[in-house]
């Protein structure tokens, strides 16, 4: 056998051996690894089904606050979405500085400060018993602790007027005295805690430019 045949035959079996090795390599890889479009699409449509999950979820904004299936939920979420802006957590958190100041200012007989934050009738209602504390001579000091208890016990909404109305129950307590004519102490004292409840509704038109809440009612 002359030279050339042998070099032959060793140039055809390299050329095989690097082609089973390519094939062998190949092989592996392609059973190791997914193609990386088909991962894409699974992680693609795992994000798309967990949001959808999030955003077609109950509004913790409202379940927080009153039950899921009720019709103050349901209320509350048609005044969100009149008023994108509106936000239970933060009127709540409004309500309670609210009523400390309206709380106050009725005690000390300032009603002036808090007009613009009542309504007309709660107004007449609160200047009558100044007035007959004023008649009778009687001085009120009060000094407010702070709020125990507060809660959102209704919500209503009219969607003919878009106004809503928002029920809250408060819990407070504060130290309270009253003197008469003559300056004696006719009932409490500056030591003991006097816990007072009321209920209170704050009414408003969603989606004005107006975004006060007004006291409307008062109760126990």
């Amino acid at each position: 056998m002359n030279s050339s045949v042998i070099q032959l035959l060793v140039l055809a079996g390299i050329a095989l051996f690097l082609i089973l090795r390519l094939r062998n390599v190949l092989g592996a890889r392609e059973g190791f690894e997914k193609p990386p479009i088909q991962q894409d699409r699974s992680t693609s449509r795992q994000t798309a089904r967990d949001f959808e999950v999030i955003e077609g979820g109950p509004d913790p904004d409202i379940v927080d606050h009153v039950d899921e299936n009720s019709p103050a939920a349901a209320a509350l979420a048609e005044m969100k979405r009149v008023d994108p802006n509106f936000s239970v957590s933060e009127f709540l958190q409004g309500a309670r500085g609210a009523y400390e100041m309206i709380l106050m200012a009725f005690e000390n007989g300032d009603l002036a400060s808090i007009q613009p934050y009542i309504s007309d009738d709660v107004y007449e209602a609160f200047d009558g018993v100044v007035r007959d504390r004023e008649e009778k001579g009687l001085t009120i000091e009060a000094n407010f602790i702070g709020v125990s208890e507060m809660s959102l016990k209704d919500a209503e909404f009219d969607s003919k007027t878009n106004e809503a109305e928002l029920t809250m129950k408060f819990m407070s307590e504060l130290t309270y005295q009253v003197w008469d004519k003559a300056g004696d102490v006719i009932e409490g004292n500056d030591t003991d805690i006097k816990r007072q409840k009321d209920v209170w509704i704050f009414a408003r038109v969603m989606g004005t430019d107006d975004p006060n809440w007004r006291l409307v009612a008062t109760g126990e």
